[in-house]
């Protein structure tokens, strides 16, 4: 019984930092050993969305309880679309 309402409170507590409370964002000192696992580039961490973005792939990794999933499957394209062939953009 005891394990049931533990889990309970743990759900609890999760929706909780969900709501209004930010994510925790990574180490500092971690931050700077982080790179892209595609370009090997440094990543900068962005507060707003908690994600290590790479600005050059136009990518981003989430960070997951303060954890970041530099997996390239879970990443995110941060452009809406890549130019397409021949077309100039201003």
């Amino acid at each position: 019984a005891l394990g049931r309402r533990c889990h309970g409170q743990r759900e609890q507590e999760q929706e909780r930092e969900q709501g209004s409370a930010r994510p925790p964002p990574p180490e500092p000192s971690l931050l700077r050993f982080l790179v892209c696992p595609l370009s090997k580039r440094p990543l900068r961490y962005e507060e707003a969305t908690n994600e290590l973005i790479n600005e050059e792939l136009g990518i981003a990794y989430p960070i997951i309880d303060g954890i970041p999933n530099m997996v390239p499957e879970a990443a995110r394209m941060t452009r809406k679309k890549p130019p397409a062939e021949g077309s100039e953009q201003p």
